[in-house]
């Protein structure tokens, strides 16, 4: 007899920190069968979607709400989740629900949620009926873990990789340890332990220490602890303001609870140990451009995490712009700029003709504002393109190979190339850039709105990389935030 699976999706990477609000309009939403069909074999639905054939489930949508990384979210987005998932949730329950799949970020907050994830989770287990079905699922490595999440599932596993290559594994694990508990009727519980640190972004790499020993030691954890199903280590999102920001491990454990923090414990010290090693702070740009003047071989990538797109910044950030253009006159650049008002001014002029713009600088106030330059127009586009790698984490960001930016320009300014989109786009694969026939490959120097997750589509081409502060949104000075909800104390915004 088939298993009936209860599963849904709601994903948002919160930075409490912006201005801006995230809407319901901002999301994308699928509801009912529809997300069954059409799923990139690479997505996270589309893990669940394959994995369930195989095991004979019976697949219960309720819906798929993503959007993409930004300011807080509206609570109407919550509300909305919440009666889809409740209506189907007890018309289906009639018939028999054996599982829940959730699909979840880890790290969105709402005007009056903190965790939101913790929140949906623990609103399941209050409707009758729900109290001890076994919820798993799968949940973003930066996910600011909480202790109600633990409380209230059974096994939510992160990704272990940053970048996120592993998306779609961690899914099918997810799934895995569901159908394990379903068969053999074990009760796992989730033991979560905070490390009373946070790192930002650019200390987040698994390739780089201390996240690639974290991991390690976590794998280690696994082989030697029979009763230890999985290890999480959960690197946080540092730019939301909430009392459980940063990171923190969680094990998925059939044996002793206190022997599972035990383990955690082995984390904790040895991430405390290396708490300098995780918080990286760059150079200014003005620093680094002077080198990089008379250089004529590339691509080398200036990194700019302070207007990091993956972790919702505007990505109209204009302080490498400048510097490249108007303080060091850099040539043979490319620089990536969303700024819709600067693709409709500059979208009623001819191909080869020059016009006077202002770019970039309005999306946050942490920004040094915006730039005029006179510029020629190179190309127009819709701006849409084709994922070149499908393991990339655009993949299981959007569920689709399919990359919208909408209406984009080519632009030039002296030997500085500029694309300009109408909706802001990670980094994480170079089919944007060629879509718009831009070869990366030709390029000096190419700026990178990321922290980590450009490294798997730039480091096979890079000759050199060098990561800069600038002025934004994402910037790694986490002290210079204004922090009012987070558990103090708290590294490094308190010497402990």
């Amino acid at each position: 007899m088939k298993k009936r699976i209860l599963i849904a999706s709601l994903y948002h990477e919160t930075h409490t920190f912006l201005e801006n609000t995230t809407m319901l309009r901002d999301f994308s939403i699928i509801r009912g069968d529809e997300l069954l069909s059409d799923l990139s074999s690479e997505s996270l639905w589309g893990a669940v979607v394959e994995f369930s054939g195989k095991v004979d489930w019976e697949l219960l949508p309720v819906a798929d709400m993503r959007a993409d990384p930004a300011g807080m979210v509206a609570d109407e987005v919550v509300e909305y989740f919440w009666n889809q998932f409740q209506d189907v949730a007890k018309q289906e329950l009639a018939t028999g629900i054996d599982g829940i799949y959730l699909i979840l970020h880890g790290a969105m907050v709402s005007n009056s949620i903190d965790d939101v994830e913790g929140e949906i989770l623990t609103r399941i287990r209050r409707l009758n009926g729900f109290e001890n079905i076994p919820i798993c699922g799968v949940v973003d490595l930066h996910a600011n873990f909480s202790r109600r999440m633990a409380k209230q599932s059974q096994g939510l596993i992160a990704y272990r990789q940053n970048p996120h290559t592993d998306a779609h594994l961690a899914a099918l694990d997810g799934a895995r340890l569901l159908d394990r508990i379903l068969k053999w009727g074990e009760k796992p519980v989730t033991v979560w332990l905070h490390s009373s640190l946070m790192w930002p972004p650019t200390g987040t790499a698994t390739n780089d220490k201390p996240m690639r020993q974290l991991e390690e030691i976590a794998r280690r954890i696994e082989r030697e602890n029979s009763d230890i199903l999985f290890i999480n280590v959960l690197a946080g999102f540092a730019m939301a303001d909430t009392a459980e920001t940063g990171v923190s491990f969680t094990a998925v454990t059939l044996g002793s609870e206190i022997k599972a923090i035990e383990a955690l414990e082995e984390l904790k010290n040895y991430t405390w140990a290396n708490r300098h090693n995780g918080y990286v702070v760059s150079p200014t740009v003005e620093k680094i451009l002077p080198e990089l003047q008379d250089k004529d071989h590339g691509p080398i990538i200036i990194v700019e995490p302070s207007d990091n797109i993956g972790a919702g910044a505007p990505g109209d950030g204009t302080g490498v712009l400048r510097a490249l253009i108007i303080n060091h006159h850099i040539k043979n650049a490319l620089c990536v700029i969303n700024d819709p008002e600067a693709v409709k001014n500059i979208s009623v002029i001819n191909i080869g003709d020059h016009k006077k713009l202002t770019l970039g600088g309005r999306g946050s106030n942490l920004d040094s504002g915006p730039v005029e330059l006179n510029v020629e127009l190179v190309a127009t586009s819709n701006g849409c393109f084709e994922v070149e790698d499908k393991h990339s984490h655009l993949v299981s960001m959007l569920g689709s190979t399919l990359v919208d930016m909408g209406p984009s320009a080519v632009v030039r300014c002296r030997n500085v190339t500029i694309l300009l989109t109408s909706r802001k786009t990670p980094p994480f694969d170079l089919g944007q850039l060629r879509s718009q026939g831009l070869e990366p490959e030709k390029f000096n120097i190419i700026v990178v709105k990321a922290a980590v997750a450009h490294k798997r589509a730039y480091d096979p081409i890079t000759v050199e990389s060098y990561t800069v502060e600038t002025p934004g949104p994402c910037s790694s000075r986490l002290t210079e935030f204004p922090y009012n909800k987070i558990n103090r104390p708290i590294w490094p915004l308190d010497e402990i």
